[in-house]
């Protein structure tokens, strides 16, 4: 393994079953907008260079050949990655992604956005991120535990409870984190909860964390739809993931009053023009069933990308990053964009978005409720005590509400997008921690 800042990409060799089906994201600048934010956050708050070159670059950056022997008795070489953007507010914190298009310069940028994201929300961590090359719909069981206990052996070196905090993401879940947990615990010869978060119940999970992403972005879209005039039973909807995020979030919506027109997954979309919207628990069974969105009976097909222009009041984009950028920006009817996934919006689609009078919410305030909760999990971890759902579930809605109220107010005393707020407060907290804490030797 390597450790060093910055590396270079190295590419795995991989199977024809590992470079499958799950098609990368439409837009390849990731790092590109991450650190186009960061620098008009500096610029607007007047740092010098040496400030913005320290945010800019990764505190440490591990590369790691993740050998997997698979059921059919070969050998297949695969590539994982940890990045620890920063932790000077606190022990590193971020997912572990399953998918083949996962590259180092995406996980750098999920790792910088992953630390203004704890920042705003006053979360005492910094930002970190992993990932994988791989399908996980390939592989056997066996074959993901024997993938996720050797990438956790190869990069034990730089985590732990009070270093860094791995969780799931896209294609990964709490059963991973068992798995990261039990590795870990076996090295240190007791068992250590609080080395990921995300957990199952039975291992020291929170309750409310499964959903806890969703229910913020619910919050959020609530508090945006109400800024914009809009009453939030009756509103129309339009979801784009039915994952960990976009399923919660619609089923949620639905809960609120919210008419639910359209939703759609990897393979396609559908859309009904009924009064409520989309039955979501009854699409939620048929995906169950099925696999897919698609073939469902109470709501006609859709192209995806149709999805994304429809005329509603709220668009939540919950898949991966670039989906709203150059090409489709201008055709968005919607009035307003919760951003349910981290990066799903552009830096050239924000630019149309602002000038179309599109109120665009950042990823990092509206996702924020998974690394809240996380947070929380990791908390009774280290108490060895559980709290109630129903207040996990009341200071995950403080939490989310306090930070709206924050970045609004800040966008609105200097006349600047939300997104402009809210990465120039997370950038001044990140700052300050710096600075305080002085430069060694």
């Amino acid at each position: 393994m390597t450790l060093t800042s910055p590396l270079p990409v190295i590419h795995a060799s991989t199977s024809s079953a590992a470079s499958s089906t799950l098609s990368a994201p439409a837009h390849d600048n990731t790092l590109a907008d991450a650190q186009a934010q960061l620098a008009d956050a500096i610029a607007l708050l007047g740092y010098d260079e040496g400030i913005h070159a320290m945010l800019a670059a990764a505190r440490r950056e591990l590369t790691v050949s993740v050998p997997l022997r698979r059921d059919d008795g070969s050998t297949q070489v695969l590539t994982g990655y940890r990045v620890q953007h920063n932790i000077s507010r606190g022990p590193a914190k971020g997912g572990l992604r399953y998918s083949p298009s996962v590259t180092l310069d995406e996980v750098r940028a999920l790792a910088m956005w992953m630390t203004w994201k704890c920042a705003l929300l006053d979360v005492p961590y910094g930002g970190a991120k992993g990932g994988i090359a791989i399908d996980p719909r390939q592989y056997s069981q066996a074959e993901l535990e024997r993938v996720t206990r050797r990438y956790t052996s190869e990069i034990l070196p730089i985590i732990g409870p009070q270093q860094d905090i791995p969780a799931p993401d896209i294609g990964t879940d709490e059963q991973t984190m068992a798995w990261i947990m039990d590795t870990y615990s076996v090295t240190q010869g007791h068992t250590v909860p609080g080395v990921v978060t995300g957990k199952p119940l039975s291992l020291g999970g929170s309750l409310g964390r499964p959903s806890a992403t969703s229910r913020g972005v619910v919050h959020i879209a609530g508090a945006a739809l109400e800024r914009a005039g809009i009453a939030v039973s009756g509103a129309s909807a339009a979801v784009q993931g039915f994952g960990k995020v976009g399923r919660d979030a619609a089923r949620f919506l639905a809960e609120r009053g919210v008419r639910v027109v359209a939703i759609a997954d990897q393979y396609g979309a559908v859309h009904s023009t009924a009064p409520g919207g989309i039955d979501v628990d009854a699409l939620a069974r048929h995906v169950d069933e099925e696999g897919t969105v698609l073939g469902f009976a109470g709501a006609d097909a859709l192209a995806a990308s149709e999805l994304l222009e429809l005329d509603v009041d709220l668009l939540v984009p919950a898949a991966v990053e670039g989906v709203l950028h150059e090409g489709n920006a201008a055709r968005v009817r919607a009035r307003i964009v919760v951003e349910g996934a981290n990066g799903p919006t552009t830096r050239e689609a924000d630019r149309i978005l602002q000038q179309n009078d599109v109120l665009v919410v950042p990823d990092i305030l509206a996702n924020a409720g998974g690394v809240i909760v996380s947070y929380f999990e990791w908390v009774q971890a280290n108490q060895s005590y559980r709290w109630e759902a129903r207040d996990v579930e009341a200071r995950l809605g403080e939490r989310m509400l306090a930070a709206w109220a924050g970045v609004t107010t800040h966008a609105a005393e200097l006349d600047i997008t939300l997104r402009a707020a809210a990465t120039s407060l997370a950038v001044a907290r990140v700052t300050e921690a710096h600075r305080l804490r002085g430069l060694y030797p």
